[in-house]
C-alpha cells in the first residue's frame, strides 16, 4: 500500500443531496477507488480498510459505495442529518491520507485501463451494456449510484442498484421506468422487461 502525501487539512468535502432521502452522496478532492466500484454493507466487509471502517462505526450507518472521488453512505434517518455529515466528514478527513485507492474489495474483478472489455457478452448484452454507459449511468454515477446488470434470460434483464440507488423510492418507479423505456427504445425491444433484484 502507498499512502498519499497529504494531511488530513488538504482533504475537501462536498456533501451533496441524492435523489434517495436516505443516503448522501460525499465529493472529495482525492480519490476513494482508483478503479471500480465498492459497495460495502457491513463492518465485517471493510475490516482492512481504516476509512470504510470508521464510517461504518458512525451512527446510523447502513451501507458505502465508493467510486472515484465519491463516497455515497446510505443511512437509517436515526441521527441528525447536519450532524451526520460533520462525522462523516470528519472521518473521511483524518481517514483518507492513509487510505489506499488502490484497495480491491473481496469480490470485486480486477479492472482494466481504458474501455471495458466486453467482448466474453452476448451480443444482447454488450448492446444493452452499451445503451446504459450512454444513457443512464452517468445520471446514476452522478447521482452517487450506479446499476449492475445480473442477468438476461427470455426478454428479462435483471439489475442490481448500487449506492444511492439501492433502496431509493424513485429507483424503483421512475429509474425502473426510464431504464425499461430506454432500453426498449435503443435495442427496438418493445417487450423488454426490467426487474430490480
Amino acid at each position: 500500500m502507498s499512502a498519499p502525501q497529504f494531511s488530513p487539512e488538504d482533504v475537501l468535502v462536498r456533501p451533496q443531496d441524492t435523489p434517495n432521502p436516505m443516503a448522501i452522496k460525499f465529493v472529495i478532492n482525492h480519490a476513494v477507488k482508483n478503479q471500480g466500484k465498492a459497495t460495502f454493507s457491513s463492518l465485517e466487509e471493510c475490516q482492512s480498510l481504516p476509512l470504510a471502517h470508521s464510517l461504518f462505526a458512525i451512527k446510523g450507518v447502513k451501507q458505502i459505495y465508493f467510486f472515484e472521488n465519491t463516497i455515497t453512505l446510505t443511512h437509517d434517518g436515526s441521527q441528525d442529518l447536519g450532524q451526520l455529515e460533520d462525522q462523516v466528514c470528519s472521518v473521511i478527513k483524518t481517514r483518507l491520507p492513509i487510505h489506499d485507492a488502490d484497495f480491491r474489495a473481496a469480490d470485486e474483478e480486477p479492472v482494466k485501463r481504458g474501455p471495458v472489455d466486453r467482448s466474453h457478452l452476448s451480443p444482447e448484452l454488450q448492446e444493452i451494456e452499451d445503451a446504459l454507459d450512454r444513457t443512464i449511468r452517468p445520471g446514476l454515477q452522478a447521482d452517487g449510484g450506479d446499476v449492475e446488470i445480473l442477468e438476461f434470460k427470455d426478454n428479462e434483464l435483471k439489475i442490481l442498484y448500487q449506492g444511492a440507488c439501492g433502496g431509493c423510492p424513485s429507483s424503483m418507479m421512475g429509474t425502473l421506468d426510464a431504464i425499461q423505456s430506454i432500453l426498449r427504445h435503443e435495442l427496438n425491444n418493445p417487450d423488454l422487461l426490467v426487474f430490480p433484484v
